[in-house]
């Protein structure tokens, strides 16, 4: 969603819109579980968005995420792992999954666009976390917001 139909939406929207795109069998990430197969153990501890980037309304919007060319380009857009399940390294093995997911699903490039700073907007990941699982800086305008990239 693009950020005045995200907050217009509330908490109940957004799920509700996440809900159907999953319904219609649209990709939208991957999850970490803590637990066996059998149901035991904590559930869900941590997710990675993980698309097509055409699916990312607010990512096509943006003024401060440059277009880059390319066919085939699937964008990592934010992490969450839950409290409990910090300090695990999840977000490394989250990444590692999602990637491998868009490669699976045809994509041809993964792009992420991390904290400018390394401290803010965390969510959406660091250049440490990206340069570690392989992907590159791509040269961008010095306000637009940083891109990193990998071939799937």
């Amino acid at each position: 969603m693009r950020s005045t139909p995200f907050r217009e939406a509330g908490k109940e929207g957004r799920v509700a819109a996440l809900a159907g795109r999953v319904a219609a069998g649209e990709p939208v990430g991957v999850l970490a579980y803590d637990g066996d197969e059998a149901g035991q153990g904590e559930g869900p501890v941590g997710w990675c968005s993980v698309a097509p980037r055409e699916s990312y309304a607010a990512i096509l919007a943006s003024r401060v995420i440059p277009q880059l060319p390319g066919e085939r380009v699937w964008s990592v857009v934010c992490f969450f792992v839950a409290p409990r399940a910090r300090r695990r390294g999840l977000r490394t093995e989250l990444l590692d999954a999602a990637c491998g997911y868009a490669a699976q699903a045809g994509a041809a490039v993964i792009e992420a666009y991390p904290s400018p700073d390394g401290k803010a907007y965390r969510y959406m990941g660091t250049r440490e976390l990206y340069r570690a699982a392989g992907f590159e800086e791509v040269p961008v305008p010095p306000e637009r917001r940083p891109v990193m990239r990998r071939p799937a």
